[in-house]
C-alpha cells in the first residue's frame, strides 16, 4: 500500500511543493503513479488565491472518495493553500478525509503517512497539521531524479508574503516571509546544474524582496541582487528567471542586473493590479501609475529587447468604469506583450471582502474580455516585429503538438516551436522566425 498519485493546483509555488513531496516520498520508498485509479494514496496540493480553485479541489476530492469507497485502507490527503486556509473544517464536508497538512508541513508528509499506512482501517484517525514550523523553508529544496534530464527545473527561495494586499489571502496561508541562506541556494542550483539543468526559475512570494531586514545589503546590491550574482557564476545555468516580484521591489540594483546578467535574458514580470490610483489604494498596493509607469520606463531603457508581463485584476470592488479606463490605458502605454488577467474573486477574511461596491459578475466578464482583448492586439503585434529574425534558443523539449517539433524559449521569454531531433533538447540554438501566433514564434533551425 504504497502508490502515490499527487494532483497539484495553482501556481510554480505549489508545483515546487508538490515535487518536494514526491521526491521525500520515493525516498521513504513509496512509488508514484501516474493517475488516482492506480493509487493507494491521493493527495491533492490546493490553492486557495480564487473561490474556484477551492471548489475544484473540493470537488475533486469528494469525487476521489466516492470511487474509492470500497476500498478501506485508500488514504486521502489535502495538503497546502485550502488545508492551511480551511483546516479542520474539511473534515466536516470530507468526513473520509485522512490528512490535512498546511504549508509549512510539506516534508512532514512521508511521517503522516507512515503513520496512516499503520494503521487498522477501522480505526484511522484523520491527521490534521497546520501549525506554523521555524525553518520549514528550508526543508523545499530536493527534486525528483528522472530517465529525462530536466532542462528547467524551480528552485524556491522563500517562503510567506509581508505585503498585506487586501484581496491576497498568501499571507494567512502562506505566513510571514521566511528566507533560506544564499549558500543552501547556490548549493542546490550547482547540483541542478550537475543533472543537466540548464535555465532555474526562482521562485517566492514577493521574490525580489527576499532577504530584506535579514540579509545585509553589500556594494549596495539587495540581497536578491547578490543571489543572482551567485547564481549567475554558476557555468552551466544558461539563464535565470523569477517570478513573483513585485514593483517596489524593484530597485534600481535589480534594473541595473539586466544590463550586466546576460543570464537574466530580456523578460521581467510586474505585477500592476490596477492603472486606478484610487483602486490601487484601495488594494493596499503601495506605488501609484505614475511610479509604475517609471518603472516600466527604466526597465525598457535597461535592454531594447526588453519584454514585459503583468498581473491584473478586474472587477475589483468599487472599480467604476474610469477605473476600467485607467487600467486599459496603463496596460497599453507599459506595453504588456504577455498578461495573467483575472477577475476579482471575494476571498473571506481578506479586507476586500468587506467592502462595498462589489461589481457584477456580467461587468466582471466584460472587462476581462476586453483586457484579454487587448492583449492579443498587443502580443500579436509585438511578435510580428521578429518575423525574419534569428533568436537564441533554449530546447526544453518536444512540443505538444507535431511530431518532429521541439519547442524552446528566447531570452526574452517567447516560445518558439520548430523541427529538429530529441537530441537537440537542452542545447542552446539559433532559430529563424518564419511566422508568428499571439502566443508562439514558429520557425527554421539554422544552428
Amino acid at each position: 500500500m504504497n502508490r502515490v498519485y499527487i494532483k497539484t493546483y495553482g501556481c510554480q509555488m505549489n508545483e515546487r511543493d508538490s515535487e518536494e513531496v514526491a521526491s521525500s516520498l520515493t525516498e521513504r520508498g513509496y512509488s508514484l503513479v501516474k493517475n488516482e485509479k492506480e493509487a493507494d494514496i491521493v493527495l491533492l496540493n490546493t490553492c486557495s488565491v480564487r473561490e474556484q480553485a477551492e471548489s475544484k479541489a473540493i470537488g475533486k476530492a469528494g469525487h476521489v472518495l466516492s470511487k474509492k469507497k470500497k476500498d478501506k485502507n485508500f488514504i486521502l490527503g489535502i495538503m497546502g493553500c485550502m488545508a492551511q486556509n480551511k483546516g479542520k473544517d474539511l473534515l466536516k464536508s470530507l468526513p473520509k478525509l485522512s490528512l490535512v497538512a498546511g504549508t509549512q508541513k510539506f516534508h512532514r508528509i512521508p511521517d503522516y503517512l507512515d503513520t496512516l499506512t499503520k494503521q487498522n482501517s477501522k480505526s484511522i484517525s484523520p491527521i490534521v497539521d497546520i501549525d506554523e514550523e521555524i525553518n520549514s523553508q528550508n526543508h523545499i529544496k530536493n527534486h525528483l531524479d528522472s530517465p529525462v534530464k530536466a532542462v528547467s527545473a524551480f528552485v524556491s527561495i522563500m517562503q510567506g508574503c509581508n505585503m498585506n494586499c487586501s484581496f491576497c489571502i498568501v499571507p494567512k496561508t502562506r505566513g510571514k516571509e521566511r528566507y533560506r541562506t544564499m549558500d543552501d541556494i547556490v548549493a542546490e542550483v550547482e547540483k541542478l546544474a550537475s543533472k543537466g539543468v540548464r535555465e532555474v526559475t526562482l521562485l517566492g512570494q514577493i521574490v525580489n524582496a527576499y532577504g530584506r531586514g535579514e540579509f545585509k545589503r553589500i556594494d549596495n546590491k539587495s540581497p536578491f541582487v547578490q543571489l543572482l550574482d551567485k547564481l549567475h557564476a554558476i557555468d552551466d545555468i544558461k539563464r535565470i528567471r523569477f517570478t513573483s516580484p513585485h514593483p517596489v521591489s524593484f530597485g534600481d540594483d535589480l534594473i541595473t542586473a539586466f544590463t550586466r546578467l546576460d543570464k537574466l535574458g530580456s523578460h521581467a514580470h510586474i505585477p500592476m493590479q490596477s492603472g486606478s490610483d484610487r483602486i490601487l489604494k484601495s488594494m493596499n498596493r503601495p506605488y501609484t501609475r505614475s511610479k509604475f509607469i517609471n518603472l516600466v520606463k527604466k526597465l525598457r531603457a535597461s535592454k531594447p529587447t526588453m519584454r514585459l508581463s503583468t498581473d491584473v485584476i478586474v472587477g475589483y470592488p468599487g472599480e467604476e468604469e474610469e477605473d476600467f479606463e485607467a487600467t486599459k490605458n496603463l496596460f497599453v502605454e507599459a506595453g504588456f506583450e504577455m498578461a495573467f488577467i483575472f477577475k476579482y474573486s471575494e476571498r473571506s477574511e481578506t479586507p476586500a471582502a468587506g467592502l462595498k461596491d462589489q461589481v457584477p459578475q456580467r461587468v466582471k466578464e466584460k472587462r476581462n474580455q476586453e483586457l484579454l482583448h487587448l492583449l492579443e492586439q498587443q502580443s500579436t503585434k509585438s511578435n510580428e516585429k521578429l518575423v525574419g529574425a534569428d533568436l537564441e534558443v533554449l530546447v526544453e523539449g518536444k512540443a505538444r503538438k507535431g511530431e518532429g517539433f521541439l519547442i524552446g524559449r528566447t531570452p526574452c521569454f517567447r516560445k518558439v516551436v520548430f523541427s529538429g531531433p530529441d537530441r537537440l533538447i537542452s542545447k542552446m540554438l539559433i532559430v529563424r522566425i518564419t511566422r508568428i501566433s499571439p502566443n508562439t514564434l514558429f520557425g527554421d533551425l539554422i544552428q
